[in-house]
């Protein structure tokens, strides 16, 4: 959705967060973002947008709940593999709504506290 974004293809959902600075990016997503095909200007916008949206703070207690919350989710049936489960482990953390177009995280809503907006493509 970042990359939409990047490509001038608004959301409007998206476009609130960052008007309004309340996007916080878990810092996975932003690994997945820069490792991903985006053009000089994409790489040039993208780096503006990080300095005006903070990251998630990770620390050690995050990351036992992200393991918490596989093990919760796997006995539940449902496998969530560990940057899904740190991006829905953030949006808990913050009690935020998580923006997605992965179903991954509508299963992991329905058995969790996790809110999702969903964009359409």
């Amino acid at each position: 959705m970042l990359l939409d974004y990047l490509a001038e293809r608004r959301i409007e959902f998206l476009d609130d967060a960052v008007d309004s600075e309340t996007l916080v990016l878990p810092p996975l997503v932003v690994a997945e973002v820069i490792s991903g095909d985006m053009t000089p200007e994409q790489r040039t916008t993208f780096g503006e947008m990080l300095q005006d949206a903070p990251l998630h703070i990770t620390l050690l207690s995050h990351w036992l709940d992200v393991g918490k919350l596989r093990r919760e989710l796997r006995r539940k049936g449902v496998n969530v593999n560990l940057p899904d489960a740190h991006v829905a482990q953030c949006a808990l953390d913050l009690d935020a709504v998580l923006l997605t177009r992965d179903a991954v995280f509508e299963k992991i809503a329905r058995h969790t506290a996790l809110r999702v907006t969903s964009a359409a493509s």
